[in-house]
């Protein structure tokens, strides 16, 4: 089918970050252990993998994601669209048969737009007392010592790097 000889492609390319797949699997593997119970000596045992076990996972993510996202791509030009939506992703998801994954992602989802939301309002609340304190000389003079500026700061940071795992 035109999806699958779409999601061929050189391995080289689009190489997801290798911590993060790391950290997944390890993650899950550690998971799996512990619903094993203690090792003979009473010690929490922990699984091992091999960096080409690591780097077979990679490839797989990302050919799923390719997989995925040119099956969501058919969706969206069925409906002469040119913009994925997460609902082309989920009906991508039901297409190909992981139908499993769908409840899960859409728990995820929840959870991202809740972050979303609390972030926004973080952030229109900063911009108000800045606006106010703009325009009221006198509540800026109270502000200033309160340490809004350094809270600020790490909240810039924390934007960064949600961006990264993103």
């Amino acid at each position: 089918s035109r999806v699958l000889s779409e999601a061929r492609f050189k391995m080289s390319e689009d190489t997801l970050p290798a911590a993060h797949i790391k950290r997944l699997v390890k993650h899950k593997l550690n998971e799996l252990m512990a619903d094993l119970g203690p090792d003979a000596k009473g010690n929490k045992q922990e699984g091992n993998i091999q960096k080409e076990a690591l780097f077979a996972f990679n490839e797989s993510a990302k050919i799923f994601i390719h997989y995925l996202t040119a099956t969501a791509n058919d969706i969206c030009r069925d409906g002469k669209r040119q913009t994925i939506s997460v609902d082309d992703v989920f009906r991508a998801i039901d297409e190909l048969e992981f139908g499993e994954f769908a409840e899960p992602l859409r728990q995820s989802l929840e959870g991202f737009k809740k972050n979303a939301a609390a972030k926004s309002a973080q952030r229109t609340e900063r911009e108000d007392k800045k606006r106010k304190a703009m325009t009221d000389p006198a509540a800026g003079d109270e502000d200033e010592g309160d340490g809004d500026d350094a809270e600020e700061e790490p909240d810039e940071d924390e934007d960064a790097n949600d961006a990264d795992d993103a």
